[in-house]
């Protein structure tokens, strides 16, 4: 009897171990999520831009979101869009210094708006494009993402959104990061304005809207605040409304977080060269304080199974940053040659991730995963000069998760107060110039992290460690992260707030 008892608690118990993984790992970095994919639509468009030295064509790909209809009355809102504008390197050698290998930009597009005889405009603006390559021939590819306003719809019928005039911010990045209290950088190139070589643009997508349920105070009867015709549409204004939206509603701190606390630990940067002594510096002033957004996806490699991190649909938490903390740094004449690296110090506090899912395909189980990051440090810079030179981007902190709150088919589990990862462990992520240049374009962040053993998990006498370590722990598990452009209150010049970026893969796909 005991031995078929403790069988059916194993069994139960492989079930949670195996779910609770991929819960744990949409712990790593981030809050809850789902996997869920919404489906958005690509048009490549054909656009005249006033250059210096007359008119040239350009190329954009604008990727939407759309849903897939729409209710009078209901705000009708896309999904973050991506702006992809291709210009050949000849136009851009007009607008930016000589010698600029890597620029950073902004698009605004403004979008026309139809529905039968109503029209508005909804204007996109300053989608980001950070760290983007100049090359030495060809295109350049400035690829901008970012949240667009939401439209309502007076009455019933389908609505089409059509791209008109295209605005362009450029602005050269240097190598690295300017240090605190220093110029924020190369002057930004005058505005680029494009209009649509097609006259009149050409539709990026409609949308079908339907009248709302019936409504609750017919017309003429007290309580009622203006009539409502049987297509569902109103009085009042009987106009298209196209309403803004921001990255922290009703919030005035383009910045809500505290500056981070801690120690710069740039021990998994990448090493200079053998040779003369390295130059370690505290920057004056601490740092510059800053805040972005990063987002991403993690992979459980036992489960074969991803995850998002930080789910840009829901409330995603903020990177606390203080910019250039530190700095180390060899000269090109010394032995070993050139070496400059700029050590940023981060903060992520992030609440509890609720998370559900199914295991087996049927047996639902849900979980609250706590998770503690130490501080976060990010390293950038680059080893050598001329054709020699190699530019590098690392993030590294450790981090311990706890699981808690565990229900089987909604019936509750109990793994203990202490049901964690037995020591914390590193997480280190790699960027790749010119996609990272420095924490303030941010970009995005790759790397692989090895999950130890648990402890604690069980109780009454019933020890689920090893079964947890067997479901969970383990190396190979991906984690790719798409950190945006840094805000940084202080400086007008930066982008504030801060905009989430696209989800590693949502990007606009090459051609």
């Amino acid at each position: 009897m005991n031995v078929k008892t403790s069988a059916t608690g194993g069994r139960r118990s492989v079930r949670l171990a195996s779910v609770a993984a991929v819960a744990l790992l949409a712990g790593l970095l981030s809050g809850s999520g789902s996997a869920a994919e919404e489906g958005g639509s690509a048009v490549t468009l054909a656009y005249d831009c006033a250059l210096p030295g007359g008119t040239g064509r350009v190329t954009v790909r604008v990727t939407t979101a759309f849903p897939s209809s729409g209710t009078v009355g209901t705000p009708l809102e896309s999904g973050p869009v991506t702006v992809d504008v291709r210009l050949a390197r000849s136009d851009l050698e007009a607008l930016l210094p000589a010698g600029t290998e890597v620029v950073a930009s902004t698009a605004t597009l403004a979008v026309g708006i139809r529905q039968q005889d109503r029209s508005a405009e909804a204007r996109w603006l300053d989608l980001p494009a950070p760290g983007s390559a100049v090359p030495a021939e060809g295109e350049v590819s400035l690829v901008h993402t970012g949240p667009v306003p939401s439209v309502t719809l007076p009455a019933a019928g389908d609505v089409t959104f059509t791209a008109g005039r295209l605005t362009l911010g450029l602005r050269p990045v240097a190598d690295t990061a300017p240090e605190a209290g220093a110029e924020s950088g190369p002057a930004a190139a005058p505005p680029l304005g494009c209009e649509p070589a097609e006259d009149g643009g050409r539709p990026l997508a409609t949308v079908p809207v339907t009248a709302g349920p019936p409504d609750p105070w017919p017309s003429g009867t007290e309580g009622d605040e203006g009539s409502r015709g049987t297509d569902g549409s109103a009085d009042a204004g009987d106009r298209i409304a196209v309403e803004p939206r921001t990255a922290e509603a009703g919030s005035e701190e383009p910045c809500p977080v505290d500056p981070p606390t801690g120690t710069a630990d740039w021990s998994d940067a990448p090493k200079p060269p053998e040779g003369g002594p390295v130059m370690e510096v505290d920057i004056p002033g601490g740092g510059t304080f800053g805040c972005a957004y990063a987002v991403g996806m993690a992979t459980v490699y036992k489960l074969n199974g991803a995850m998002i991190i930080n789910d840009p649909a829901k409330k995603p938490g903020l990177i606390s940053v203080l910019a250039n903390v530190h700095r180390g740094q060899r000269a090109a004449n010394a032995p070993g040659g050139y070496y400059l690296r700029l050590d940023s110090l981060g903060n992520l506090k992030l609440p509890d991730a609720d998370s559900t899912f199914l295991t087996f395909g049927f047996q639902p189980v849900s979980a609250k995963v706590e998770f503690e990051n130490g501080p976060l440090t990010i390293s950038t810079g680059n080893i050598g000069t001329g054709s020699t030179k190699t530019y590098f981007a690392t993030a590294s902190f450790k981090q311990s998760l706890r699981l808690r709150d565990v229900e089987v088919n909604g019936t509750p589990l109990d793994v203990g107060p202490n049901c964690r990862t037995a020591a914390p462990f590193k997480v280190v992520l790699n960027g790749d110039f010119p996609k990272y240049v420095n924490v303030f374009g941010g970009g995005p962040m790759n790397g692989k992290v090895e999950i130890p053993p648990f402890s604690g998990c069980g109780t009454g006498g019933e020890d689920l460690d090893n079964l947890f370590t067997a479901a969970i722990s383990g190396p190979g598990n991906v984690v790719a992260m798409n950190q945006g452009m840094t805000c940084v209150p202080s400086d007008s010049s930066t982008f504030c707030p801060p905009t989430v970026p696209a989800l590693p893969g949502k990007e606009t796909p090459a051609g």
